[in-house]
């Protein structure tokens, strides 16, 4: 799926209207069609090789990331995991409940993922991290979780699969999930209630992940945030959309700045 982009400067234009952009955008580039039972989306060269990994998460008796069902050229077909996911799932970070079921979920799927052999002729859409001791979703955010009863059971869109150190995904999940992002982000993109406390739910994400807290979290988010830029980099010279167009805008270095800029001004709120 294709995540919708937010600087700094996009203050002032109302959240539906960016999230409304981000479901076009999916619309236009990554067309998906649901059923009761089956999802069908398009393929890249990199889908054989995230079949091979989901099976064999399925062969390890995980059920809680999709089930490949075919791949016939462009399209690839997937078992439906029930549950509310995309726009829907935001809203199941807010409470702590939630955001330690997906903490939990996200450790069990790495330690499933560790002893995985790609095949030979392996294809990723997402480059290799240094250090990588697992495999990785690359885009764990609240959306692509798969949500029910207000916990998360499932981690679907796995398009971004590559091998990297297990805290890239916490990295990342931690500037969606706490959020590591500004009050205003926090409240009209979130929609928290009320500006929530970081330190005490990324305190609770690790908790529940059983990762050590000897880290520093500021400078974990700033090197996830940079991955995220490189990787945009890294698709838009396959040609691939709206990455391409975001490069050529400059959006992405722009977007980069503003974000890091706001983690290293704010980090006392949640290192230290």
């Amino acid at each position: 799926m294709v995540t919708a982009r937010r600087s700094c400067d996009s203050a002032g234009v109302a959240d539906d209207e960016v999230l409304g952009r981000a479901a076009e955008v999916n619309e236009q580039f990554r067309p998906i069609e649901l059923t009761a039972e089956m999802v069908t989306r398009p393929a890249g060269p990199h889908t054989p090789t995230v079949h091979a990994f989901l099976r064999h998460l399925h062969d390890k008796g995980l059920d809680c990331v999709p089930e490949p069902v075919a791949l016939d050229g462009a399209t690839e077909t997937l078992r439906f995991i029930e549950g509310e996911s995309g726009g829907d799932g935001w809203k199941h970070q807010h409470d702590e409940r939630g955001l330690r079921s997906a903490a939990r979920l996200l450790r069990r799927i790495h330690d499933a993922s560790a002893d995985w052999v790609p095949p030979d002729d392996a294809v990723f859409a997402a480059p290799g991290a240094e250090g990588g001791d697992v495999f990785v979703n690359g885009d764990p955010g609240p959306w692509n979780f798969v949500w029910r009863d207000g916990q998360a059971v499932a981690l679907i869109d796995w398009d971004f699969l590559h091998r990297a150190p297990r805290l890239s995904d916490v990295a990342y999940a931690l500037q969606w999930f706490a959020p590591i992002r500004d009050d205003q982000a926090a409240l009209e993109w979130h929609h928290f209630p009320e500006v929530p406390d970081r330190r005490a739910r990324i305190e609770a994400f690790l908790d529940a992940y059983e990762i050590p807290a000897d880290f520093d979290v500021a400078d974990a988010v700033v090197q996830r945030i940079r991955y995220t830029s490189e990787h945009v980099r890294f698709l838009a010279a396959q040609g691939q959309e709206p990455q391409k167009t975001w490069v050529a805008e400059g959006s992405v270095e722009k977007e980069e700045r503003a974000d890091i800029a706001w983690v290293e001004e704010n980090r006392s709120l949640f290192s230290g």
